[in-house]
């Protein structure tokens, strides 16, 4: 307390408190049309940066996931992971205007991964919670990895815990770390519904993303044999696929399809999905945006889903989690599995709808009025998405450091990248109806195609989006 408060005075730690909250809110100084979109941008950044937060004393003294101790470390050791909400863009955006911060990260979860034996799923103060699905530490440390952020700890012990957390009967050192249906997905390639496991397709859906994020670093890093085993892993969102009804749907152990109720309805949850319902989940697949248009018939059928999707009856009937929130058709951008799903049109050569849906998100489901959002912030992932789209970017993929382009809302952002060097995008002609790009230019050459990457980023330079009605 005294290395803290020293000589306690309520004014001087107030002033202290609105410095250190100016400085870092300042990692993106950016100007809007309106004050209203100002006032959305920057308490976003304050929603997001309220955590993951400090647990360690002055002296670098923590509580481990094993309940002991440590001394001493050279690291900020961090707690409140909301990482299945986080993953999807929360993440993403710290390794964009926190890279100073990724060593942290980085420390903090592969200690998780020493004191417990796997890395975190949703971790509170010295313990996993397990409150949601999937192994969603996988890909904020794959992007760690891929993306160059943390270069004092060697890259192949990183991946060792990459490995034992999606294939625990195999490498994990430590038995008491649950399987949470691994041995499952290592032996059926998905979690039966006649299995342990209950919200079976919640759970492979999101060991799919993580298994390809597994298979991104195992190939960086020369393991081929491990990147074509997770890779296969990670496709097994195929198997899912019910083309009766074109939706995810679970299997039993023989592999067949759980019996078609009467009348099926994708819009009503089930015990089979995650805070969501089979409309929501046939979209989760970040990772193979293009092998789920194949899946359904090609970039046009794909395309033809999305449009159902935001055209759907948004009645989800009795019993549906109040996480589904924020809809538009069947969109649930009130909760995590929809985030990446508007975006997907760039895939299929439609980046207009991008374009118009994403705006149409930001300027009706976020205000400026006490309980602006649309549904849980869950550890600042709202506001990430808010953030990232504003600034008219979003990484799909759930790791690697691809960005899709949308339709930016700042006149002109600045995010400082490190070595004295500035990211800029600006926009040239956008008002409330322009809200489509005609190109994007950088560094005064017209990009092609719609999506930027971590490295052009992080190179410096200026990012000119010209708008149109």
């Amino acid at each position: 307390m005294n290395a803290e408060m020293p000589g306690f005075n309520f004014n001087e730690i107030a002033d202290a408190a609105s410095q250190a909250w100016d400085k870092e809110l300042s990692r993106i100084k950016a100007t809007f049309r309106t004050e209203r979109e100002r006032t959305i941008f920057y308490t976003a950044m304050y929603h997001y940066m309220v955590a993951p937060q400090i647990w360690n004393d002055v002296t670098g003294d923590y509580m481990g996931c094993d309940l002991k101790v440590h001394r001493g470390a050279d690291f900020t050791n961090l707690t409140t992971w909301s990482l299945w909400d986080t993953y999807r863009a929360a993440h993403p955006l710290a390794t964009l205007i926190m890279p100073d911060r990724m060593r942290d990260y980085a420390h903090t979860m592969m200690n998780m991964y020493y004191e417990w034996g796997e890395l975190p799923v949703w971790h509170l103060v010295s313990n996993d919670t397990y409150c949601m699905v999937g192994e969603p530490g996988v890909p904020v440390l794959a992007d760690i990895i891929l993306k160059g952020e943390c270069k004092d700890i060697d890259a192949e012990k990183m991946y060792e815990a990459i490995r034992a957390s999606m294939l625990p009967t195999e490498f994990a050192k430590n038995r008491r770390v649950p399987l949470r249906g691994k041995d499952y997905l290592a032996e059926l390639g998905y979690l039966p519904y006649d299995g342990r496991e209950g919200e079976v397709v919640g759970k492979s859906m999101e060991y799919y993303i993580a298994a390809w994020a597994a298979a991104q670093v195992a190939g960086k890093l020369g393991h081929k044999e491990d990147s074509v085993r997770f890779y296969n892993i990670s496709q097994g969102y195929r198997k899912l696929w019910d083309a009766r009804v074109k939706c995810m749907r679970a299997l039993d152990m023989k592999g067949e399809f759980r019996p078609l109720p009467e009348n099926f309805n994708p819009n009503r949850q089930t015990r089979d999905y995650t805070e969501g319902n089979p409309w929501q989940y046939t979209f989760l697949v970040p990772h193979d945006v293009k092998g789920l248009a194949s899946l359904m018939g090609g970039d046009k059928a794909l395309g033809d889903h999305l449009d159902a999707l935001l055209a759907a009856d948004s009645d989800l009937g009795e019993g549906a989690a109040p996480d589904i929130s924020g809809l538009v058709g069947q969109y649930a951008h009130g909760n995590e599995p929809s985030h990446h799903v508007l975006y997907m049109y760039n895939y299929v050569g439609q980046p207009r709808k991008t374009q118009k849906w994403v705006r149409y998100v930001m300027d009706e489901l976020y205000t400026d009025q006490p309980a602006g959002l649309c549904g849980n912030e869950d550890v600042g992932q709202m506001s990430a998405w808010y953030i990232l789209s504003a600034l008219g970017l979003y990484q799909v993929e759930p790791c690697g450091g691809v960005y899709q382009l949308g339709s930016p809302i700042v006149e002109e952002a600045v995010i400082p990248v490190g070595e004295g060097k500035t990211f800029t995008i600006r926009t040239h002609g956008g008002s409330k109806e322009a809200v489509y790009v005609k190109k994007y230019v950088l560094n005064g050459k017209q990009l092609k195609g719609t999506t930027i990457t971590h490295d052009q980023i992080m190179a410096g330079g200026v990012l000119d989006v010209y708008m149109t009605k």
